[in-house]
């Protein structure tokens, strides 16, 4: 029988707050064992995160926990602050979402790792620098020697997170607590944060509480799944059983907002209208000098965000453009829409070339030309209502209509987007995350424009949420004919909204083509990468699913041969030489690919 590792039971946490007591969770039960993983899945505010930080003293002063905590047989609630230091770290391991404020800024990574070892089994020097460093190579660090050296900001997002993940399996602790640990990665090093958990589970027996939204990342890595809502656990079982036969209505409700590469869209797509583009983006540059010390004096460098990319869109069409951080995805969209300087290239919007020196046609232009961005509350003014928000762009464009009529049209937009137009006069942090999407959608598209760039604008949002707003999208496309460049970094969501699909890499696009040819048929060992890297919500389908890794960790944009990684046999070794630029090739109709050799990938 397996050894029963942590235990809670009618476990409870409320908040004493200056208006009232907040119940966050309400008398959860569960176990893990020794060597499983189990899945906490949930939306924001159901309380997982929450449990798990009371069970072991985490919570904030103003919280009141009760209930029976028991780790291994002995109860943790009743501890005192140096006995719960004993098991933190050394028996209990966090891993927190985001690596970078979980990290000390002004600390090297070898001075906060040997700190580990110090603290927990007195080990120091040279001894304590050579486990660090053989935990980074276990967790897959490149040049581990070298980036102990470095501090968090030095590294990328998924170096920082396998750093965190390593300084807490040093320990070798008996439970793995990883909340939310690849929701801010993109695809690939998502994929490989999970193997690297899932083969220390394996490899060392450690029980893991994986706290995710995602339950594409449960079905791939859990064997049992605790559903929360509202701070209680309204099902759990075992993984197969709680996806092929949920019986909570909020299980089935979940399962059916996650977007799937794989099977039937949810929704019908708009068709795209006949006749010319109207977006024409050719051969598009955007270069950032900068100055990188070398010695005794700054060398200059050109960062090239966007390298040269080119593509046509039509009236009623989606092009869903996606990529990992640093591949030039948003200030590609900045640059259409003239947020952004670009360096070189042409883009042609209705006819009109967009050129930086001919403002009033640009101005013009933007009636036409919106964008809806990632994070709706930083982007909406906290200081004016909703209401005011959304006319704004009516204030800009149509100056002749009286305020009666500003309002009509502001509700009539706020009706067709799904929100209550009684809400027309509520403040931005008065509403949810959700609903302030909504606001930005009614804002964008209130002067029906032609074209409507989404920059992750469903990428913050709980999975019912965003399945809500890709559908409210999809249903504006349809009524007003509206264009959009759709950027994401997760395929699923662009395979559920776009047409066609435009993949780049490093400020290139690798390849073109159909939804269903790019999703279905890649041809480049990039789009192979990222879509083996997407996750599914069926567990038979994660765990039989060839695991695709591209080799090595990506390169820096400010050596040219970055852009050779996957065409080496053209590449010239030099850092700063003008490299040779793959070709175009059109492998079936309407499908185009970027020269490259061999697939530099490997089978996990």
């Amino acid at each position: 029988m397996a050894e029963t590792v942590l235990e809670l039971n009618n476990l409870a946490v409320t908040f004493d707050t200056p208006d009232e007591e907040v119940e966050a969770v309400k008398g959860v039960s569960l176990s893990i064992d020794k060597g499983e993983c189990l899945g906490i899945v949930g939306e924001s505010g159901s309380g997982k995160s929450q449990t798990f930080l009371a069970a072991f003293g985490l919570s904030s002063k103003n919280a009141i926990v009760t209930g029976q905590v028991k780790f291994r047989g002995r109860e943790v609630l009743t501890l005192r602050r140096d006995e719960l230091d004993s098991i933190r770290g050394r028996n209990v391991a966090f891993v927190f979402q985001d690596p970078l404020t979980a990290l000390t800024p002004h600390l090297t990574i070898e001075s906060q790792m040997t700190e580990v070892l110090s603290h927990h089994f007195k080990v120091t020097g040279q001894v304590a620098r050579e486990r660090a460093i053989e935990w980074l190579e276990r967790v897959r660090i490149p040049e581990a020697a070298q980036r102990l050296r470095s501090y968090p900001h030095e590294l990328s997002g998924g170096m920082r997170q396998r750093v965190m993940l390593g300084m807490a399996m040093m320990c070798e602790p008996v439970l793995l607590i990883a909340d939310e640990p690849t929701t801010a990665l993109d695809a690939t090093v998502q994929a490989q944060v999970l193997d690297l958990i899932d083969d220390l589970r394996r490899d060392t027996g450690t029980a893991v509480a994986l706290i995710t939204h995602d339950m594409g990342v449960i079905a791939r890595m859990a064997q049992r799944v605790a559903v929360m809502r509202h701070g209680e656990v309204v099902e759990t079982g075992d993984v197969g059983e709680i996806y092929a036969r949920p019986k909570a209505d909020y299980t089935r409700m979940l399962l059916k907002a996650v977007p799937r590469i794989e099977g039937e869209r949810v929704q019908t797509l708009a068709s795209i209208q006949d006749g010319p583009p109207i977006l024409s983006v050719d051969d598009v540059r955007v270069h950032f000098p900068i100055k990188i010390n070398a010695g005794f004096f700054e060398k200059p460098k050109s960062l090239r965000a966007v390298d040269g990319v080119s593509f046509d869109l039509r009236a009623g069409e989606t092009l869903g453009i996606v990529g990992e951080s640093g591949c030039g995805k948003s200030t590609l969209a900045r640059a259409v829409v003239q947020l952004l300087p670009r360096t070189a290239g042409s883009i042609t919007f209705l006819g009109r070339n967009m050129l930086p020196s001919e403002k009033e046609a640009v101005r013009r232009a933007r009636e036409d030309l919106q964008i809806v961005f990632q994070d709706p509350l930083a982007s909406l003014d906290p200081r004016i209502t909703l209401g005011a928000s959304i006319a704004e762009p009516l204030l800009a464009f149509e100056p002749h209509l009286s305020r009666a009529e500003r309002e009509e049209r502001v509700k009539l937009m706020m009706d067709q987007v799904g929100l209550n137009p009684d809400l027309i006069n509520r403040y931005p942090h008065e509403l949810s995350g959700g609903q302030n999407q909504r606001v930005g959608v009614a804002r964008a598209m209130i002067l029906k424009p032609k074209l409507v760039v989404c920059d992750e604008a469903v990428s913050a949002l709980d999975v019912s949420i965003q399945a809500q707003i890709l559908k409210l999208l999809v249903d504006l496309q349809r009524e007003f004919h509206t264009s959009y460049l759709f950027i994401s970094h997760d395929l699923a969501v662009v395979r559920q909204i776009s047409h066609n699909v435009l993949v780049l890499y490093l400020g290139r696009a690798v390849e073109f083509g159909s939804s269903e040819i790019i999703l279905g048929d890649p041809r480049h060992p990039y789009t192979r990468a990222l879509l083996a890297a997407a996750t599914t919500p069926d567990p038979a389908l994660a765990r039989a699913k060839p695991r695709v890794r591209l080799l090595g960790d990506l390169p820096s944009p400010l050596d040219t041969r970055a852009s050779l990684r996957f065409l080496k046999s053209r590449l010239i070794d030099d850092p700063d030489a003008v490299q040779y630029r793959p070709r175009w090739m059109e492998v079936a109709p309407g499908h185009w690919v970027a020269e490259h050799d061999v697939a530099e990938t490997a089978a996990a």
